[in-house]
Formats: C-alpha cells, sequence, structure tokens
C-alpha cells in the first residue's frame, strides 16, 4: 500500500476522531453523566438536541429517490450522500434498465478476466469469469449482483460435474472498490485486501479441482451485514453460474464457506434457500459458518459504547443504504459523518475505525437507538433463528471472542441439532482473528469432504429420552 494510501486513511480516522472528541469535550457539563451500566444518559434528549445546535447539517445535493422507494427530498438527498463513490467500472457501477423483466439469477453481462484474476488465485486457471445477475434487493425489489468464476486447469476426473466452492469473503467494507470481484477484474490495486486471499479457501479449492464461486455479498450498495441481500446475492450467484456454464457446471455439488462477515452471508443463503431458491436444494452439500452473528439485536447492544461501538455505527450506515428510514434517526453529527469519507472505507480501514468505545446515540436524535420501532424493525427481518438449515453445518467460534460471543454460535448448533440437521461443533481457543486462522483448517477439511460427496458426520447429542 502506497504512503498516499496510507494518509488517506490516517485522515479518516483523524476527521471521525476530531467530530467526536470535540462533542465529548465541549458537551454541556452535567449531561454526560450515565445511569446504570450500559443504560443510556437520563437526559439523552436534550444532550443530544444540544449537538443539533451545535453543528450545523450538511449542505447535500439535491438528489431521486431510490429505485423501489419514495422519499422526501431532503431524505433522498442523505441517502443519495451516503452510498460508495462510483466504482469507475460501469459492470459494478450502472444499474441495468428492464430487471423487473428478469428472474433472479439471470446474467446481465458476462466479462472474462483471467487475465487479471490469474496472478490471484494461487494456481493455474482455465478462465475466470466476471458475472452480472439479476437479484433481489433486501425489500424485495428487483436489483443486481456480481460475482467472480475461477475454474482451474487441471480438468475434473471425478464423477459427474465439477464441484464448486461458493467462499465468502468476509469483505466488511463501504467502498465499492473494495469488493473482491473489482480486484479480480482489475488486479492489486489502493483499495486491494489481502483479507480476499487469506485463509487461502480460494489457493486450495482449485488446487483441489473445484470451481470457486466469489460472490460480492454486499450488493450493489455495499449493505455490509445486510443478510438478506447477502443471501439473494450468494444464491443467484449459484444460479448464474448454472446459466453461464450449464454444461460443466448445470449439476454440480456447491458447498458454501464464510467466517465473520462471510458467515453472514453464508448462514443468510442457508437459511433463505427454502423460501428464495428451492431448486438449489439438492445441491447444496453443506456450510460452513465461523464467528457468526445470529442475533442482531443482542450483538448490536454487546457492541454499542463498546470496544466495537464504531463497527455497529459502520454496520448502520450499511444497512441504511437498504433501508433508508433508517437515517431518520441521525442527528447533525451523525448526518456528517454518514456523509464522510468512510462511506468509502474497506475492511481493513473500519477494523481501526470501530474502536471507538462511543455509544451509538452520539450520532442520533433518540436516547435510546436501539429501542425504536424502526430498529426493532430491523432486528426482526434480520433474523433467521427460527429456520432450519438446508444442509449440514460445520460451526465454529472462539471461546475468547470478545466481538461477537461464543453463545450466538452455541445456540446455533443447539437449536440445528434440535432441528435434525447434522451439524458439528468447533470451540476454539482463540478471540475472534485467532479463530479465523486456527479454525480454517478443520473448516475447509469439512467443506472439502463434502464436496466429494462423503456422508456428512453429526456430533449433535442423542435426544433425550421423552423428547
Amino acid at each position: 500500500m502506497s504512503f498516499s494510501d496510507w494518509s488517506q486513511r490516517v485522515r479518516i480516522l483523524v476527521a471521525v476522531a476530531s467530530a467526536v472528541t470535540a462533542v465529548l469535550l465541549y458537551a454541556p457539563v452535567g449531561h454526560t453523566d450515565q445511569g446504570p451500566a450500559g443504560a443510556a444518559p437520563a437526559d439523552a434528549n436534550e444532550w443530544q438536541s444540544w449537538i443539533d445546535h451545535t453543528v450545523p447539517k450538511p449542505v447535500l445535493p439535491p438528489a431521486p429517490s431510490p429505485p423501489n422507494a419514495q422519499l422526501s427530498p431532503e431524505l433522498a438527498s442523505l441517502w443519495r450522500s451516503t452510498l460508495s463513490p462510483a466504482s469507475g467500472d460501469p459492470l459494478f457501477d450502472d444499474w441495468p434498465s428492464g430487471l423487473d423483466a428478469l428472474k433472479p439469477g439471470d446474467p446481465i453481462e458476462v466479462r472474462d478476466v483471467t487475465a487479471t484474476a490469474a496472478p490471484l488465485a494461487g494456481v493455474p486457471i482455465s478462465r475466470a469469469l466476471l458475472l452480472k445477475f439479476r437479484t433481489t434487493g433486501a425489500s424485495g425489489g428487483a436489483s443486481f449482483g456480481t460475482a467472480t468464476l475461477l475454474v482451474p486447469a487441471a480438468s475434473w476426473t471425478g464423477p459427474g460435474d465439477r464441484p464448486v466452492l461458493v467462499n465468502a469473503i468476509p469483505i466488511n467494507s463501504l467502498g465499492l472498490q473494495c469488493t473482491p470481484s473489482y480486484a479480480m477484474a482489475h488486479g492489486v490495486n489502493s483499495k486491494f485486501s489481502v483479507g480476499d486471499l487469506f485463509p487461502p479457501a480460494t489457493f486450495l479449492a482449485l488446487s483441489r479441482g473445484y470451481g470457486v464461486l466469489i460472490p460480492d455479498h454486499e450488493g450493489p450498495r455495499m449493505a455490509y451485514a445486510e443478510p438478506r441481500v447477502a443471501g439473494h446475492v450468494m444464491l443467484d450467484a449459484i444460479r448464474s453460474v448454472r446459466n453461464v456454464e450449464p454444461n460443466t457446471l448445470g449439476q454440480s455439488r456447491f458447498a458454501i464457506g464464510g467466517y465473520s462477515g462471510g458467515a453472514i452471508a453464508a448462514y443468510a443463503a442457508d437459511m433463505l434457500l427454502g423460501e428464495y431458491a428451492p431448486e438449489l436444494s439438492g445441491s447444496l452439500a453443506g456450510v460452513a459458518l465461523g464467528g457468526l452473528v445470529t442475533d442482531y439485536r443482542e450483538v448490536a447492544h454487546h457492541f454499542d459504547g463498546g470496544l466495537a461501538s464504531g463497527i455497529l455505527m459502520v454496520v448502520a450506515l450499511a444497512f441504511a443504504r437498504e433501508h433508508p428510514e433508517l437515517l431518520t434517526q441521525l442527528n447533525n453529527l451523525g448526518e456528517w459523518l454518514a456523509t464522510s469519507p468512510v462511506k468509502d472505507t474497506c475492511g481493513d480501514s473500519n477494523g481501526i475505525l470501530g474502536i471507538t468505545g462511543v455509544p451509538i446515540e452520539i450520532a442520533t436524535n433518540n436516547a435510546r437507538p436501539l429501542d425504536t420501532t424502526v430498529a426493532a424493525a430491523m432486528f426482526g427481518n434480520s433474523d433467521f433463528r427460527d429456520r432450519k438449515s438446508a444442509a449440514p453445518l460445520y460451526i465454529y467460534h472462539g471461546m475468547l471472542d470478545i466481538w461477537v460471543p461464543e453463545t450466538e454460535s452455541l445456540n446455533l448448533f443447539a437449536d440445528q441439532c434440535s432441528r435434525g440437521v447434522p451439524a458439528v461443533y468447533r470451540s476454539i481457543p482463540g478471540e475472534h482473528t485467532i479463530t479465523l486462522m486456527v479454525g480454517f483448517p478443520g473448516a475447509i477439511d469439512w467443506l472439502d469432504q463434502r464436496l466429494r460427496d462423503l456422508p456428512a458426520p453429526n456430533e449433535c447429542p442423542a435426544p433425550k429420552p421423552g423428547s
């Protein structure tokens, strides 16, 4: 990474830190007293009113409403100003006309990106295809998705069509140039993330003869952690592969693996498959999930005001790209932050920005922004815990994870076992990042066995008598 790139990221950090620090330092004395641990300030509404009287609203250009929504002129202007800047590549930037006439998974554009993707594949490949296809947004309207399909140079010698690993990379970004298919299409660039290559799931799968599908699961608006967007893009990427390569991959087995932000996408695809893409049920051989969030409400409260409070703010901004009504909860400071260069950050910057330690209400106009009707609707729409997995599961989590509590994965394992899903659970002796590294070998070996069509092991406890 060049010095200028680091300088830009430092400037973003300084700008955000300065804005937050100014509010904390110059807020009226007595207005920051906290009630019981974890509670909002007793007089938070007055404190937030002071922010709006002190910090002017940003002046934003007029803009149209998003497709499939009618917003007030002020809200439309704010919404447009929070989106990622264009990537400069029309395939990622241009919203196609006539999407409603297409079926989910129908190809819109296919580009051969073998020349730029080959150096990133790690092993010889025969081709790499950048796919643009019709998908469905969080609110049910027609949208588009992108993904990259990598096919190894070695011929497939096993039975049936070549299996495909769907690698849900933890993108964790707000900028369009941060998405993995942009790197595959344009090579290493200033926004490139080494997280696209490590752990080496793509390399190992290709070396074993499997195809690899890498969906840009945050969707065209980079809606980080929005599970319906992610699940739809993942499933429609598989449909698109079947449509584009019917003779070689039309009947392939697929297995999905993801960690953290990638686990959200893998989990959503699994839980939405039955209602959204039932024709894929017999093709999904297994799903591996690590460091997963299943209860957005619980984790949001866990993040708020703590070490990961900034990540909560970034995710809220990303959600608002698909749910503009969330922007009505921002105060003037929140509008400045949402329209700042933060909206173009990648995962490596967001990790640093996440460590702010300030409660989310500093940027909102409500004393308890996580308990509003709007927030409740978002949490409810993102909760898939009442569903049964469409495939066997491999679940792993760090027993020392301070970001996402291990109870998230333990509860998922227990619930899916009770529903009769063959499942394996691994508790890893590490925190979130260490678990990614230590838990990866077990997850990739389990996925390899599913792609080889071996029976899935079941380590669920035996049902109690009479249950």
